[in-house]
């Protein structure tokens, strides 16, 4: 891997000795330092980690108008000998720039993507939650900085990389309501990125949710309102019978990382996966009859959520969550892979030195 070169400059008034880690709202709290690095049309350049700080831009910014923004989730934990540790960071540099492609941006070097990240996280080891659910959640984005009017891609582009304590994303079992008017992704689409401009479309159909008493919706495909996609902030798996089923990733879902490594340890226990279409009809048919045994959503930020019920047309359809065993057996499984605990047979976890920018 090419060691690029990336000036460091610490912050003098580290906010470290402000935060209760017993009490971490997420999303709220940031640590001390960010990533930045600039494509001026032709290569990244000025690559720096420096004190957070607020950024200047232009009004007639290209990505304000036209959208051109992406972004990855990723986490930090630290195993149980106190070593920091990322969870199969290769797979988010390889999904920022599936996203940058759609998105008609600038792709960034995977080795430089992978080297600031590990010395970020390196830099905030020390911001790493100890709690078991909590971690260090790392954002990377990347926006267009033309200063233009006028719908075309951006020749200019900053990247960034900011880091947060968090506690878990869903701390109890959540409820959803299946969406048959509005949608998050058709095919052809950019659903398969993690593109700004996705959330902000779902915003206002997860406020019509939560106004109904459900906590996120169940999107379902543009045609016929009938396959389920994807959760707003998850994928999602059902175990009906003896199988565990999530939707197949067509171009609408998003290839999530969490989803992938569930699928591969729930294989490795010698549980029946399928990835294929499953339309709300199968779920409800699998409730009524009893082959329903679990519905759970998997993703970075929530690693595994519990679903507690669904809703669909006017009906309420009730899950036992509290006898659920699949869900929790691979939650376990990979927390404890993350921390150490499980062997990492996959080669998944990469453990961070803590002396790569002079720690």
């Amino acid at each position: 891997m090419t060691n690029h070169p990336i000036k460091v400059t610490k912050t003098t008034q580290s906010s470290l000795s402000s935060v209760d880690f017993s009490d971490i709202p997420f999303g709220k709290v940031f640590s001390d330092h960010m990533f930045v690095v600039d494509f001026d049309g032709k290569e990244w350049k000025n690559a720096e980690i420096k004190p957070l700080q607020h950024l200047s831009i232009h009004p007639g910014n290209l990505a304000w108008h036209y959208g051109q923004s992406i972004f990855e989730g990723m986490k930090a934990t630290k195993l149980a000998d106190g070593t920091p540790a990322l969870f199969r960071p290769e797979m988010h540099a390889k999904r920022i720039n599936a996203s940058a492609a759609r998105m008609c941006m600038a792709e960034i070097p995977e080795d430089l993507f992978l080297q600031a990240v590990e010395m970020m996280v390196s830099l905030e080891s020390a911001w790493i939650p100890p709690a078991e659910g909590s971690a260090l959640y790392i954002r990377p984005l990347m926006f267009a900085t033309d200063e233009f009017i006028g719908v075309r891609p951006s020749t200019l582009y900053k990247f960034i990389i900011f880091t947060m304590p968090v506690g878990p994303y869903y701390p109890k079992p959540v409820s959803l309501l299946a969406e048959e008017h509005f949608i998050r992704a058709a095919y052809g689409g950019v659903g398969e990125a993690k593109a700004a401009g996705n959330y902000a479309a779902s915003l206002y159909p997860a406020k019509l949710a939560k106004e109904k008493g459900y906590d996120q919706v169940l999107w379902l495909d543009a045609r016929e309102s009938k396959y389920i996609q994807e959760v707003g902030t998850m994928n999602i798996f059902f175990v009906i019978g003896d199988k565990l089923i999530t939707p197949i990733t067509d171009g609408t879902i998003l290839k999530g990382i969490t989803r992938d490594s569930l699928i591969q340890i729930a294989k490795r226990k010698g549980l029946f996966v399928e990835e294929r279409l499953i339309s709300i009809d199968e779920v409800v048919n699998a409730h009524e009859d009893g082959s329903l045994k679990e519905v759970f959503g998997a993703g970075t930020a929530a690693v595994i959520s519990t679903v507690s019920k669904i809703g669909y047309r006017g009906k309420d359809y009730v899950l036992d969550h509290e006898n659920y065993k699949i869900g929790p057996m691979l939650k376990a499984e990979i927390n404890g892979i993350r921390s150490g605990r499980v062997e990492d047979s996959y080669d998944w976890v990469k453990k961070i030195a803590p002396s790569l920018v002079g720690v």
